[in-house]
């Protein structure tokens, strides 16, 4: 079966009654990887939006509530759980192979019935920073693409995040010392010339987990380039943001994206 192929739906409760919420496992590969499919009730053609999250495993699995709250926003919401997690096959990697668990469910929102297979956006959190990214180098058709306190360098996360190691060199197969075409295969700051679409990044001054060093590079990349981009640094905030802020800012990334759809430009 083709990547993107849905081969099972599972309904799921939903905490919003204006949102559809379904367990959709999908071909990656040969692989059935699982991920959250939302969708609003009414009918009506939607832009896509595809979530990439952060962490690694049970740590940073995608939330119901903060998918509910971006298809609340007018959007068909896919976020992959990434292969290996949550009763999906095969094992995680680390932006690795699993960077087509991710373009894959792009092609999940390409043939929903809802989507408007034109203006599908690419969000990534955090890890998800650098998946988004490797999606929007690995496709043309991303309409615009947001990284939120995301990761760009995995060489800087490697150095910055001690407590990760042991992890990232079980998974990549060593140190950037070791193994470092296997770490630059894994960083996208490299192939910023293949990304077609806009970009915001969204990040936290003082964010200790993901340090704002990789808003930086990307944006120094983006400049460079003459690459349309939007970048919000946040003074005062970490990698999580207040509530109440949170709240604002998905209202106005959303905003922001719609405004790169090509409806908005008709």
């Amino acid at each position: 079966m083709l990547n993107g192929t849905v081969v099972s739906k599972q309904r799921f409760p939903s905490p919003n009654p204006h949102v559809l919420l379904h367990i959709v496992e999908y071909m990656v590969d040969g692989l059935r990887v699982k991920g959250l499919l939302a969708e609003p009730v009414a009918n009506g053609r939607y832009d896509g939006f595809l979530y990439l999250r952060g962490g690694i495993k049970s740590v940073g699995m995608v939330r119901v509530g903060r998918i509910v709250q971006f298809a609340s926003e007018g959007f068909v919401v896919m976020a992959p759980f990434y292969r290996g997690n949550q009763g999906g096959e095969g094992n995680e990697d680390f932006a690795g192979e699993d960077r087509y668990d991710a373009l894959s469910a792009l092609g999940v929102l390409e043939q929903h019935s809802k989507v408007d297979k034109d203006n599908i956006h690419v969000f990534g959190f955090s890890r998800g920073g650098v998946m988004a990214l490797l999606v929007a180098e690995l496709s043309d058709t991303v309409r615009s693409l947001v990284l939120w306190g995301g990761v760009t360098d995995m060489v800087l996360t490697y150095n910055e995040r001690k407590d990760l190691r042991r992890m990232m060199k079980r998974v990549i197969g060593g140190s950037p010392n070791k193994v470092p075409e296997a770490y630059k295969w894994r960083t996208p700051l490299y192939e910023v010339d293949q990304i077609s679409c806009p970009v915001l990044l969204i990040h936290g001054v003082h964010d200790e987990n993901v340090s704002v060093q990789h808003a930086y590079k990307l944006e120094e990349k983006l400049k460079k380039l003459n690459h349309t981009y939007e970048a919000w640094y946040f003074e005062g905030f970490t990698h999580y943001f207040p509530p109440r802020e949170n709240r604002r800012i998905v209202h106005s990334l959303t905003s922001w994206m719609k405004k790169h759809s090509s409806l908005s430009q008709v």
